[in-house]
């Protein structure tokens, strides 16, 4: 069982064990909180909880995506620029045209960021970058 041996279980998981530990625990005294809630402390703080996460959730996707389409259109230019560099000078046909590959593949990936598709972003993105690497291995 990976985890901390200390990790809780949901109820319809625990082993008879685990059950009979979570019942010498709540047997054990308890030591309650005061009743008093602190004076800079208010009730509506849940709410405004979930409001953060659903902020901080759209903020990572909006970052995500620009990450995607940055990396995808830096990639695509540097191998347009790589198969261009390659074709004027003397190597085989083959890596210039592994490099443009590539670079269409990453062009790709950069639209499927800006369409919120990340993770098919990154494995196109990876895929583009193999394509040349394998280009460069033609030299």
């Amino acid at each position: 069982m990976s985890g901390r041996p200390d990790a809780d279980l949901p109820p319809d998981t625990q082993t008879a064990e685990e059950t009979t530990t979570e019942d010498a625990r709540e047997d054990a005294p308890r030591v309650d909180a005061p009743e008093e809630a602190p004076e800079d402390s208010f009730e509506g703080a849940d709410e405004d909880d979930e409001g953060d996460d659903e902020d901080l959730l759209a903020a990572r996707a909006r970052r995500a995506r620009w990450a995607a389409v940055g990396t995808g259109t830096l990639l695509a230019l540097a191998g347009t620029a790589a198969a261009l560099l390659r074709a004027a000078g003397t190597a085989p046909v083959l890596v210039p045209g592994a490099y443009a590959c590539g670079a269409a593949v990453c062009a790709l990936a950069a639209v499927l960021g800006s369409r919120g598709r990340t993770r098919r972003a990154l494995w196109t993105t990876v895929a583009g970058v193999m394509v040349m690497a394998l280009g460069d291995q033609f030299d």
